[in-house]
């Protein structure tokens, strides 16, 4: 054998070992609850409770991993492909032990405490993550990737995504508060309060949650009570692609500075609520709109010593 021919060979057998010993690799991470989970190789076979979770591990460069995923987990692409074993509420417990998965990763606030303790009832690994910050979505990534054998690729999209992320924070940073209601549904009237991920979206962007200081993440209010704190700028979600029609009820109370600013705003939910990278892109739309009002009412920029 030539010596070229030898190191080649050499080269490959090493690459193959160092690839085959990642592959082994235990695993040992601590979810939100503060368990350790440990698994003795990356995950082959998993499964996740919530849609943001699945485009979280195609995120990580993992999404091959995934066995089945819960109802409206529709993106990527490839994310429709995969069985659907009920929805972030209820699911198929017989659907589940037929699949044998290595891994289950739940979402602590949508699946609820419950679930995830019948599921460890039932045997199965969970992993139960959470975003309540831009930042935490990063860390899921990477942690998904160690999760699933697949760090290099999870570590260089959150690098990318937090860069994006600063940069959107600093040319936000010095702008003028302006007060944001947030309006999750109609019927009932729900908001989400300053623990919430999408209240770290509006300040971001210069603005205040109007409702910050609500005691549950996702309170149902009246109409009285945005009518008292009277917010500068109100942006709805509702549940599809279409502003949705109730949004323009606002407009029979003319005194409201939302009405009278002319500041009622929609962001499709999938990129504002769901807890992924494409929260930028909703995250846009709203420093956008804060922009807007700013124009309207002359209020310009300042440092944060001048508010």
């Amino acid at each position: 054998m030539s010596r070229s021919i030898f190191t080649i060979f050499i080269t490959t057998l090493s690459l193959l070992w160092t690839g085959s010993c990642w592959a082994d690799k235990p695993v040992r991470v601590q979810d939100v609850r503060g368990h350790w989970i440990e698994l003795p190789a990356p995950a082959e076979r998993i499964v996740a409770l919530a849609p943001h979770i699945v485009e979280n591990f195609y995120s990580a460069g993992a999404g091959e991993k995934l066995v089945a995923a819960v109802s409206y987990s529709d993106y990527p692409e490839q994310a429709k492909k995969l069985p659907k074993i009920g929805n972030y509420k209820a699911l198929s417990y017989e659907s589940l032990l037929a699949l044998k998965p290595d891994l289950i990763v739940a979402w602590g606030s949508g699946n609820g405490d419950e679930m995830i303790q019948k599921l460890d009832n039932l045997g199965f690994t969970v992993f139960v993550t959470e975003s309540r910050t831009l930042e935490d979505i990063a860390k899921n990534v990477t942690i998904f990737g160690e999760l699933a054998g697949t760090s290099e690729n999870a570590d260089r999209t959150a690098s990318e995504w937090l860069k994006r992320l600063n940069e959107l924070q600093q040319s936000n940073k010095k702008k003028t508060p302006v007060s944001v209601f947030y309006q999750v549904w109609n019927d009932p009237l729900q908001t989400l309060n300053g623990e919430h991920l999408i209240s770290d979206v509006i300040q971001t962007c210069g603005g205040r949650n109007a409702f910050a200081d609500a005691m549950v993440l996702a309170p149902k209010i009246s109409i009285e009570s945005v009518l008292n704190r009277n917010p500068e700028v109100i942006i709805s979600s509702g549940m599809g692609e279409s502003r949705p029609d109730w949004l323009d009820a606002w407009k029979a109370y003319p005194t409201l500075n939302a009405v009278k600013n002319d500041s009622l705003y929609f962001v499709p939910p999938d990129i504002i609520q769901r807890h992924t990278f494409r929260v930028l892109d909703g995250m846009e739309m709203v420093c956008d709109y804060l922009n807007n009002v700013r124009m309207k009412v002359g209020a310009g920029t300042t440092t944060k010593d001048g508010l």
